[in-house]
């Protein structure tokens, strides 16, 4: 993944592309700085789970400064960051449809024999380690918890 996002960089850079050459300066560092940290907790790079997170991170940022930014009539500001999202997104694997969540959620309820609100952890857990950045863990939260009620 940190190949194709610096192979993304460089030919950006070389169609002169400003937006897509911001956009992945910003993951790139976003990742150095994952890595940094990493370093400090004696481990020597994140691994592509972490960097799925931090993408999936990044995407939802954009998506909460859309909102903003269209309450307040800075449409044009909307619009960078929706262009800012879709970037990111191609480093991404395919989101799962509503359908696939809703049946992923079920099966981990029954595979954890989770049985109340309490046991949402586990289930999340589940979720987590099975389908990194191919889930919105905020929608399937609220799918969990409606099968847990």
């Amino acid at each position: 993944m940190r190949e194709r996002i610096t192979e993304g960089l460089k030919e950006a850079i070389k169609a002169q592309d400003k937006r897509r050459m911001a956009t992945l300066r910003l993951v790139s560092a976003a990742i150095k700085d994952r890595d940094v940290e990493a370093r400090g907790n004696g481990k020597e790079r994140v691994g592509d789970d972490e960097l799925l997170q931090i993408l999936a991170k990044m995407v939802k940022q954009r998506d909460e400064s859309i909102r903003i930014y269209e309450e307040a009539g800075r449409l044009e500001l909307a619009e960078q960051e929706r262009t800012e999202m879709s970037i990111i997104k191609e480093f991404l694997p395919l989101q799962m449809s509503e359908e696939d969540v809703l049946e992923a959620c079920k099966v981990a309820v029954d595979e954890t024999g989770a049985s109340g609100l309490r046991d949402m952890g586990k289930v999340m857990g589940v979720l987590k380690e099975r389908f990194p950045g191919q889930m919105d863990f905020g929608k399937a939260s609220a799918v969990v918890k409606k099968l847990l009620m």
